[in-house]
């Protein structure tokens, strides 16, 4: 019953949005990605301490327990031919997102996951450790309480209740950028290439438009998913990029139809059509009921009692719904609305986009998640 809602409320929005105009307007900022502005990404390996016996348990993690011999060791404390059983150890995996421009004492968080046998990570600290870039080099020093938001309790019987996952957490501001990522210089530019995110021909031709009107001979749509700036006489590309950013573009895409069975979600884009079609929804049920019964032998016949099974077979085949044609060139809200006349089951209408499709008669692209 719930996922059934989830489809008609997905639906009864997509009617809604097909109702309203066609596309918003969005931002240039929104919908590109500016060449040299990027994230790069950061990991490393550490420990955290100081959980209540919730961590990796040393006999079946031995890498927990070579990390803590090597990190005591630095501190001056041999423990090489002693033997290690705490359990308030856990080794994870640090990660982080450095971003554009970021300079040398800035602050980025870190998302701390356990990779051992580690039960919860809740309270524990997070040793100082090492980020590293893709080039092998450090870029960042990770180190604080990691937070998991999660919830567990557990009784003496054994049983337990958790909310959220435990192994997984987060330390907010946690890792200190050491070093500078390699930038590219933009007040020197001379040209500078957007990547749309969604790639689409009549978008780009749209941004190359929008900005040739306040700025002529500036941009060129390369491709559907390259716009190439160069700024006009006068103005750096830094200067240029900020004027041009927030210019607004109606952004166009292709008809599509995402479906998530498991999640219980249909969503369908404005551009949906369809070609003439008809369409007839039923059910038939078969039912079968077996009461079996006694078959008792006459007096002093010698005969044995036994169980004769009698069937009862019935076919229902639902009936009363009429066709429902949708002519050519139908949009979203027809189709949705043809459907729910139908009143169809959120499985079956899945069913049905799919039988139209194969048909010929949908427009657009279904995507099965």
């Amino acid at each position: 019953m719930r996922r059934s809602l989830r489809l008609f409320s997905a639906l009864a929005l997509a009617v809604s949005l097909a109702a309203g105009p066609a596309m918003a307007k969005s931002r240039i900022k929104d919908i590109v990605e500016f060449e040299g502005v990027r994230e790069n990404q950061l990991v490393g390996y550490g420990l955290v301490v100081g959980l209540n016996g919730t961590g990796d348990s040393l006999r079946n993690a031995p890498f927990s327990k070579q990390s803590l011999e090597a990190m005591l060791e630095r501190l001056g404390v041999n423990t090489r031919d002693a033997t290690l059983n705490t359990k308030n150890v856990a080794a994870v995996m640090v990660t982080a997102n450095i971003p554009s421009f970021a300079a040398p004492g800035s602050r980025i968080d870190a998302s701390v996951s356990a990779f051992g046998d580690a039960k919860s990570l809740l309270g524990g600290t997070l040793l100082v450790t090492t980020m590293l870039g893709g080039n092998g080099e450090a870029y960042a020093v990770a180190q604080g309480t990691v937070q998991t938001g999660s919830v567990s309790a557990s009784g003496a019987s054994g049983s337990s209740v958790t909310k959220g996952v435990p192994t997984a957490g987060r330390i907010a501001g946690g890792a200190i950028i050491e070093r500078e990522v390699a930038n590219v210089q933009l007040a020197s530019m001379t040209q500078m290439r957007m990547t749309l995110r969604n790639p689409d021909f009549t978008t780009a031709k749209r941004i190359a438009e929008v900005i040739n009107a306040s700025y002529p001979d500036t941009a060129v749509a390369d491709n559907p998913a390259i716009v190439t700036l160069r700024p006009p006489a006068g103005r750096d590309m830094t200067t240029f990029v900020s004027q041009i950013e927030n210019m607004s573009v109606e952004p166009d895409g292709s008809a599509k139809v995402v479906i998530d069975e498991v999640a219980g979600v249909i969503v369908m884009g404005e551009a949906v059509r369809l070609s003439t079609v008809a369409i007839q929804q039923g059910n038939l049920t078969i039912t079968v009921n077996e009461s079996p019964a006694v078959s008792q032998p006459a007096p002093f016949s010698q005969g044995t009692t036994t169980v004769v099974p009698q069937s009862n077979v019935k076919v229902d085949e639902e009936t009363g719904k009429q066709f429902i044609q949708l002519k050519d060139g139908a949009s979203l809200a027809s189709l949705v609305s043809g459907l729910n006349a139908l009143g169809v089951t959120p499985r079956d209408m899945i069913s049905i986009l799919q039988t139209i499709k194969a048909a010929g008669a949908l427009q657009a692209d279904i995507e099965v998640m």
